[in-house]
């Protein structure tokens, strides 16, 4: 937290229990500011539904447009609303995240051990700056992800028919935990015993730069993020035809081949430890792949 937000607070608030909280405040800043983006975005989705249903009583078709062009018009003018309303939430989620830069980057160099950030150089004079620049835009364009989504979607939604909406209203949010999961399981259970194999790798004593470490974990947390998508994407699957239970619960086999060969290139790690850290939870999430395929 920047010292001059610690002084303020210092001066109303006891920040003592700060010490002993059982996760760390940078963690519970950030989730609070995604949680604050999430309820924006749904606040902002409630209001637009008026809009939306009268879209359903719109009669107007392409027929229409070709015949009138001037009657696009008014969708050109609330799409660039709407991109405008996105540029200025990406704005003001990367300048919350600056406000947070160092608490974030402290936040991504625990998997390091003790030390922290003191175990991590700069070998290029920008290259502190170019880091903490681009992280606070990644973090920001996160933190502004549902409400930049939610106004997507409204302009979208239009075009759309009840039916299609409500596929999106239940798929958004399980698709969010998913990977929020696989983002908190990467972070939490996979990069503090992966960073340490890697650094201590045959007694050598690293002290990666931080570059190359910030581009390392955010690809980690990436890909097992996207990783936990699967019992989505397989209902997604079952919905259309190209997969159904019966044949996920037949070719189990096969499925644990697959699972075992993509932690390999999930694993920053060549060992089998952190591959079977990686690959048991995808087991899992297969199975839960096959309920979802019975209600597909």
């Amino acid at each position: 937290m920047p010292d001059f937000i610690t002084d303020f607070l210092n001066r109303y608030i006891d920040l003592s229990f700060i010490d002993r909280l059982p996760v760390p405040l940078e963690a519970i800043l950030v989730v609070g500011a995604f949680s604050l983006s999430l309820v924006i975005s749904v606040i902002s989705l409630v209001r637009s539904r008026q809009s939306i249903a009268r879209a359903d009583e719109d009669e107007s078709d392409m027929g229409v447009i070709f015949e009138n062009p001037a009657s696009i018009l008014p969708h050109v003018i609330e799409l660039r609303n709407r991109l405008i309303r996105a540029v200025i939430a990406l704005i003001i989620g990367t300048a919350v995240a600056s406000l947070l830069g160092g608490q974030i980057l402290e936040l991504a160099a625990r998997p390091l051990g003790p030390g922290g950030l003191e175990n991590l150089q700069a070998i290029r004079v920008t290259e502190p700056f170019s880091v903490f620049f681009r992280v606070a835009l990644v973090v920001g364009a996160i933190l502004a992800a549902p409400y930049i989504i939610t106004q997507i979607w409204i302009f979208v939604a239009a075009g759309l028919k009840p039916s299609e909406r409500r596929i999106f209203y239940l798929a958004v949010p399980f698709a969010l935990l998913l990977f929020l999961s696989g983002v908190t399981f990467a972070y939490v259970v996979m990069l503090p015993v992966a960073v340490p194999f890697l650094t201590t790798f045959m007694g050598f004593n690293a002290h990666p730069t931080v570059d190359n470490y910030i581009q390392f974990i955010t690809t980690v947390l990436l890909w097992v993020g996207v990783a936990f998508e699967l019992p989505l994407i397989m209902f997604g699957l079952a919905k259309v035809g190209i997969v159904n239970a019966g044949m996920l619960a037949r070719n189990w086999r096969i499925a644990i081949v697959l699972i075992v060969i993509a932690a390999a290139f999930i694993t920053p790690t060549p060992d089998p430890v952190n591959m079977g850290i990686v690959a048991a939870p995808l087991f899992v999430l297969y199975l839960l792949s096959i309920v979802l395929a019975l209600f597909a």
